[in-house]
């Protein structure tokens, strides 16, 4: 099989994320409850799993006491916080915080404030409680 590499702008997709009225105005946020999340909205921006493998990104949105059960990380997970406070294993991160986590990593999430935060996956997150 040969992959080809060209691309032609029309093929990007462009989006403001700092700008939170254009968040507002733009984006289509959506109920996520996937890996036990509560409490959590979600704007796929690609998702380029095929099988159950491969990179997604997303803006992730938390609402005031919103949790996430610890999970493993397969592959390299990249969380860049825009508004309000992200808190893990690491500490309460808050906007403008840029955490990479490495693979085989493991957390749980939470926000006490609520939050909106870019997030990348390398591959799937594995739940552990299943």
């Amino acid at each position: 099989m040969q992959i080809s590499y060209e691309t032609k702008a029309s093929d990007s997709k462009i989006f403001s994320i700092f700008d939170k009225s254009w968040r507002d105005e733009n984006l289509d946020w959506q109920p996520y409850s996937s890996d036990g999340r509560s409490n959590v909205d979600i704007v796929r921006l690609y998702d380029d799993r095929r099988n159950g493998v491969g990179p997604a990104g997303a803006l992730l949105r938390y609402a005031p006491g919103a949790s996430v059960p610890a999970h493993l990380h397969p592959g390299t997970e990249l969380i860049l916080v825009l508004e309000g406070e992200l808190i893990n294993d690491a500490g309460v991160h808050p906007a403008g915080t840029l955490e990479i986590c490495a693979v085989g990593s493991i957390h749980t999430l939470s926000s006490k404030k609520g939050c909106i935060f870019l997030v990348i996956w390398e591959q799937p997150v594995q739940r552990l409680d299943e």
